[in-house]
């Protein structure tokens, strides 16, 4: 215990003596809020060690719409009774409309499978009566089995007859027309080539594995014949994918995101060829890593996804996180809304395009840094609750034609964006610790309001860049499974194979049967590459669409939309209560 102080007799010395106390109680002060930021970080970290990762989507209580300034606006009034009439019609209709339940997936097993009859004989004591003698068959009992046979790898012989006049060797030989093939020779099939851009690109299988796999099937490949594939699939999708791309960046919105992808370092140092920013930059990231003694460095696979008409997904490999990659993307660009997170290389991409790039942020990246924050956890609730309210527009408008989203966003998202610029310039947030989390969250929207706003006045561009960030789950399952790439012709590959994966996957079509239907028109001289695109394609070959995966995400939709609609009639309650 500490001794008590001693108190001076004369009033100047008295004075001494309180300003020096008082600025220990400061700094103490000061000290005590440090300790409980820090305690507050350690609660976080705690919860998230037990519970695990939190979601960044929020089921908010009704009372969280306390927040609401704008009672008596009329403005605001009629937005909110849009609202919740449109609530009510939603709920009507998932809830009570619906006379029938929804329909449940068929599990039976399908009619246009093959089946083979097979009749069970019974022992003779059941075929036969001890006091009648025979018995007769009266009819089956039936039952279904499902069998799953190896795929069947079998060998196709085509013989092309020689023509030759008899006795007349000078009229020379003739034989039916080769059709383009993929190798020489025709020796492996464009199905061959599907299976194998399917199993990497799509089920993230490494190529070692697909030996085993079609080794199962009688056929055991070498590794290096299925690259040569491989290679050969990359030269005649080069084209499409090219036009592809052009699609993409004309655009009128693009979402882009990156991610890691490790590089071999080649053995010998790479050129850097004169005007060719892509070989330079090579040439700079391998000599940074020999001089650290790495054998490997860090590259990155980006991607570009097409928001409006091009809905399709690009990849691009690059050695660096650099702006030369996005620079050299759009650089055909007229005029395009970028939207992605506030990466100061992206910002950099927008501020060198002369005003043809227009940045619209991701709200994602915003909310997730208020989910994040560890400190001043009823202000980062709060903020929810009002980040939430836009999210929930969205959800209304989400099958709205973009005219009608705009028109949505223009009456009623511009009210929520008005609050939550006020609540941040409000006078009690000046008293947030400069250096908490749930400043820098603050900072974040508050420095990139602009570009936060941009989505309102275009009904095409999302709110966020989540679905382009879901893009980078395919490169990190890839990634987990085949480690790292040997080149940068290697990642070159990989991105092309990607993108034309992707972008079958993004139209839900089966991978395998639209690749080799791809392959053998390109082979056979198609340059008609508009009807190859997937949502093209699609139209015509509807047999070779994945079902359950437009059913899948249909009900996802419908279920947040209800959840929407009835956290918007729970508020009202709330009100009336």
């Amino acid at each position: 215990m500490s001794e008590p102080i001693a108190i001076p007799d004369n009033l100047k010395d008295c004075q001494t003596l309180v300003q020096s106390q008082a600025a220990i109680i400061t700094s103490q002060g000061q000290q005590l809020a440090e300790l409980g930021v820090e305690m507050e970080k350690l609660r976080k970290l705690l919860s998230f060690c037990i519970n695990g990762h939190q979601s960044e989507k929020r089921i908010l209580p009704a009372d969280n719409q306390k927040w609401l300034p704008f009672e008596s606006s009329e403005e605001f009034q009629v937005a909110r009774a849009e609202a919740e009439s449109q609530a009510e019609a939603i709920v009507q209709t998932y809830t009570v409309t619906r006379v029938t339940p929804k329909k449940k997936r068929d599990e039976s097993l399908p009619k246009h499978l093959r089946r083979v009859e097979q009749i069970i004989e019974g022992s003779d004591t059941q075929k036969n009566c001890p006091t009648h003698g025979a018995r007769e068959i009266i009819g089956y009992d039936t039952t279904e089995t499902l069998v799953y046979n190896r795929p069947e790898i079998y060998v196709l012989v085509r013989k092309y007859p020689k023509y030759a006049c008899p006795g007349n060797p000078g009229c020379g030989v003739t034989s039916p027309e080769r059709p383009t093939s993929l190798v020489k020779g025709n020796r492996y099939d464009t199905s061959v080539a599907a299976a194998i851009v399917e199993y990497k690109w799509f089920h993230h299988m490494p190529i070692y594995r697909h030996q085993d796999i079609f080794a199962g099937s009688g056929w055991t490949p070498a590794r290096s014949t299925l690259l040569n594939i491989v290679s050969q699939v990359q030269f005649v999708i080069s084209p499409f994918i090219a036009y592809m791309t052009r699609l993409v960046q004309q655009d009128i919105g693009v979402g882009l995101d990156d991610t890691g992808c490790r590089m071999l370092l080649p053995k010998d140092p790479p050129q850097v060829i004169p005007g060719n920013a892509k070989s330079k930059r090579l040439a700079e990231k391998v000599a940074e890593a020999r001089a650290k003694g790495d054998s490997s460095l860090q590259a990155k696979m980006w991607a570009y996804k097409g928001l409006h008409l091009a809905r399709y997904n690009i990849f691009d490999f690059r050695v660096s996180r650099h702006r030369d990659g996005p620079d050299d993307f759009f650089r055909s660009s007229s005029r395009c809304i970028v939207q992605g997170d506030c990466f100061s290389g992206n910002l950099s991409v927008v501020i060198h395009s002369d005003g043809r790039l227009t940045l619209a942020a991701c709200w994602g990246h915003a909310r997730r840094k208020v989910v994040e924050a560890t400190t001043y956890a009823k202000e980062c609730e709060l903020l929810l609750g009002m980040i939430q309210a836009l999210y929930d527009i969205e959800e209304r408008a989400k099958d709205w034609t973009w005219q009608e989203r705009q028109a949505l966003r223009e009456r009623e998202s511009t009210v929520i964006l008005d609050v939550i610029r006020q609540w941040l310039d409000t006078t009690p947030l000046q008293d947030v610790l400069p250096k908490s989390d749930f400043a820098d969250a603050i900072r974040y929207i508050r420095n990139h309001w602009q570009a936060l706003n941009v989505y309102v006045h275009d009904g095409r561009i999302p709110i966020d860049n989540n679905s382009v960030e879901q893009l980078m789950k395919q490169v990190a399952m890839g990634r987990k499974a085949w480690l790292f790439v040997g080149s940068v012709e290697g990642g070159e590959q990989s991105a092309m194979m990607m993108t034309l994966v992707s972008s079958a996957r993004r139209h839900d079509l089966d991978v395998g049967v639209y690749i080799k239907d791809v392959l053998d028109q390109l082979l056979a001289g198609c340059t008609d590459y508009h009807r190859l695109l997937p949502d093209v394609w699609k139209q015509s070959h509807p047999e070779a669409i994945r079902e359950y995966r437009v059913e899948e995400r249909r009900d996802k939709a419908e279920r947040k939309q209800l959840n929407a609609a009835r956290r918007r009639l729970a508020a009202r309650c709330h009100r009336a209560d």
